[in-house]
């Protein structure tokens, strides 16, 4: 992964992380009640209320970015919530929450690196509505295993959550250097 790439995801990690610790302090672990598919569902209105917006043209108050963070900070605790399974507390300690958060975003810049050597950079040749068009496919993907409960060749929801989260900072990267 080259340097700028590095760089620019780190940023941007860095805002989605201050975005969670914030709503963290405010509502503790409630997130902690969900199961999967109800992650997977919320980042779906989100891609979905994304894909509205660049159709219809116009601007709200919580714009592109701010559903772009929330699909970047939803897809990392579903990840945080496999890795609890038979963890039964609803309540974990601000500081820890922090220290899964972290562990998760390691392995999917480890995952990232890994697959740039092979696609060197090239979300940067994609469009923003595209990145959102594969974050709805890949969740419609997850839906499809979920509700199926196993797969026969493809890779598990934990893949795909890792993609959907890689997709939505290639698009705040694109969106904060147009």
């Amino acid at each position: 992964m080259s340097t700028t790439t590095q760089k620019e995801y780190t940023d941007v990690i860095s805002g989605c992380k201050g975005l969670f610790a914030q709503k963290q302090e405010d509502y503790d672990s409630a997130w902690r009640i969900l199961r999967l598919p109800s992650f997977t569902d919320q980042i779906m209105i989100k891609a979905k209320r994304i894909r509205t917006i660049q159709e219809k043209q116009q601007r709200v108050a919580d714009g592109i970015e701010v559903e772009l963070m929330g699909i970047v900070n939803y897809g990392i605790l579903a990840l945080i919530q496999i890795d609890l399974v038979g963890d039964q507390r609803l309540h974990i300690p601000h500081d820890e929450v922090l220290c899964f958060y972290d562990g998760v975003v390691k392995r999917i810049v480890m995952l990232l690196g890994k697959k740039n050597h092979d696609y060197d950079d090239v979300w940067r040749d994609m469009r923003v509505g595209s990145m959102v068009d594969i974050i709805l496919m890949k969740l419609l993907r997850i839906k499809k295993i979920e509700d199926k409960g196993y797969t026969t060749i493809s890779e598990g929801v934990g893949a795909g959550y890792q993609d959907i989260v890689n997709y939505a900072v290639f698009s705040l990267i694109q969106l904060k250097s147009s």
